[in-house]
């Protein structure tokens, strides 16, 4: 057990330094955690003081039916 086994082996071809050197990075790249969780999704609670897009009306009169009840 004096001897470890290579954490990458090439089975056919002969790969440049560089080709390797790109391999290596991307497998520790993509076997490291992601550096920040991602953001949580937005509550019902939050998403119901943001307005929405569905009951804005264009045109004559809008600012005045901007302000009614729905």
């Amino acid at each position: 057990m004096s001897e470890k086994e290579p954490l990458v082996r090439v089975v056919r071809g002969v790969p440049t330094a560089e080709e390797l050197a790109a391999l290596v990075g991307v497998v520790v790249a993509r076997s490291r955690p992601p550096a920040s969780p991602p953001p949580a999704p937005a509550s019902a609670w939050a998403r119901s003081g943001r307005p929405t897009r569905a009951g804005l009306v264009s045109g004559t009169g809008a600012w005045r039916t901007s302000g009614l009840p729905r």
